[in-house]
């Protein structure tokens, strides 16, 4: 990849923060290893970054909010548009430095997330100049009455270390749509991409409009204790997110939380098994499992139970291509490694305390040799209060219950904490319909699972958080609403 200042080479490379436009050293002696998880080997130092580092940025944002809040929305436009080219024109670059700090296939990142991230800036360009008010109108005799969106002001951001550049992309695409300015903070494993795609905002925005902060938990602390910022907006696990709730109470500021997910797929005995079975195991290894809304968690008509066991299990060991340390590249590639030796370590706990009912049919191990490969996994025989059924394991492992009826197949659907996304498996269209009015998840899909668009919204219920990504709902998360009466 093209090294610039933000990426000096060193015996390791040396990572700065971006704050005003520039790459800037932190304040802060602390330091973080970025490691690429394929080989497990360290590559990248990062700031650890501190109070000081956090006011900067802050410091920065608001500074640039004071103009930037008066763009038009054909300006902002205009400057989505540059950056959705420049990152397109990029794209090769920025889909290595992806894989390398998250051990994605090559071939799949660039197609499916770098091209993806692009649309997507390209729609909140779009919806930049769609802002829309309830019509004005004369409430009260004598006195006009108006509605005005305006920017909410500075946004904090926290990242997940999934997908680090999309999840960016996420959440500084609507908020600068509107006209906020924002403050970043990548996970302290995955902040390549996001600095690198800083530098190529940095040469289109006015400085001070994008800042990336890195550090770990305590500087996301900061970031959304600080005074400065009026909405923040995380992606991450159910702990990060009360943890933010929290932090951001005191202030009363308004928090963005799209957290963790446990998706059913609840296949009928009617549905087209052979197709399903593909279909599901995509969607559940993608990313290698890392997904909030991975299809991970499958419930079966008992009619079609050992079927569909069969045919999962078929899938993980024949169809699915795991990846090595020296193979990320080639073309079939599904399958990475997770993201660190903790994932890693976290993923084979759950297969170290499975009761004694559960049978794995499929993996259930570590891949050997360099790298977090863990083997495309499927595990039959559980109960719904088993852990793997009710946590989120976040990695290549899908579960398969029995169900004995439509209801039954409801109230285990719905019997988790999260509510971010599930799927229906059927031929019976009625079902199908049924089904989607009874679950409690943000987004249910019809068989199919996984395919997210611009133009739709992403968020769930319950423990999975609140608020939408994407989509026109997603850009009013980030604008405020006034009412303005004037006398005729």
């Amino acid at each position: 990849p093209n090294l610039t200042p933000t990426l000096t080479r060193m015996p390791l490379l040396q990572l700065l923060n971006y704050i005003d436009g520039r790459p800037v050293a932190s304040r802060s002696t602390a330091r973080t290893e970025v490691v690429d998880p394929a080989t497990g080997e360290a590559y990248a130092s990062a700031p650890d970054s501190g109070e000081a580092d956090v006011d900067a940025a802050m410091t920065a944002a608001l500074a640039a909010f004071n103009s930037f809040k008066r763009t038009t929305p054909s300006q902002r436009q205009g400057f989505l548009l540059k950056i959705a080219s420049a990152i397109e024109a990029h794209a090769d670059e920025l889909a290595r430095l992806e894989c390398k700090n998250c051990g994605k296939p090559f071939l799949l990142t660039l197609d499916e997330e770098i091209a993806a991230a692009v649309d997507q800036i390209r729609f909140f360009a779009g919806a930049a100049r769609q802002l829309e008010g309830r019509a004005a109108g004369e409430y009260m005799e004598g006195l006009l009455s108006m509605i005005v969106r305006e920017p909410v002001g500075v946004c904090a951001a926290v990242t997940p270390w999934n997908y680090p550049l999309m999840m960016a992309v996420w959440k500084w695409a609507p908020a600068l749509a509107a006209g906020n300015t924002v403050v970043l903070k990548p996970s302290d494993t995955t902040p390549v991409s996001t600095l690198r795609m800083a530098e190529l905002m940095g040469a289109i925005l006015p400085s001070g409009v994008f800042n990336v902060v890195c550090g770990r938990r305590e500087t996301g602390r900061l970031l959304v204790e600080h005074a400065v910022p009026s909405l923040v907006s995380i992606t991450g696990s159910v702990r990060a997110g009360r943890e933010v709730a929290a932090s951001a109470a005191p202030l009363l500021k308004r928090v963005h939380l799209e957290l963790g997910g446990k998706a059913p797929v609840v296949v009928f005995a009617d549905a087209d098994l052979e197709t399903a079975a593909a279909d599901i195991a995509v969607a559940a290894y993608f990313n290698a499992g890392q997904d909030c809304t991975a299809a991970t968690r499958v419930v079966v008509e008992a009619a079609a139970y050992e079927t569909m066991v069969a045919l999962l299990a078929r899938e993980a060991e024949q169809n699915t291509k795991l990846g090595s340390a020296t193979t990320m590249d080639s073309e079939g590639v599904l399958v990475g490694p997770l993201n660190s030796r903790a994932q890693l370590e976290r993923v084979k706990g759950f297969f170290d305390r499975l009761p004694p009912h559960a049978r794995v049919v499929a993996g259930g191990r570590p891949a050997g040799g360099r790298g977090f490969f863990f083997e495309p996994s499927v595990v039959a025989g559980l109960r719904q209060e088993d852990e793997m059924v009710q946590e989120e394991i976040f990695g290549p492992v899908i579960t398969v219950q029995p169900f004995a009826d439509e209801a039954a197949a409801v109230a285990m659907a719905n019997g988790v904490q999260y509510g971010l996304a599930s799927s229906v498996w059927t031929s019976d269209h009625a079902r199908a319909l049924r089904c989607c009015r009874a679950f409690d998840f943000g987004t249910v899909w019809v068989n199919t699972h996984i395919p997210l668009v611009a133009e739709m919204p992403h968020g769930g219920f319950k423990q999975s958080g609140g608020g939408k990504d994407l989509s026109a709902y997603g850009f009013e998360e980030y604008t405020r609403v006034k009412h303005v009466m004037s006398k005729l």
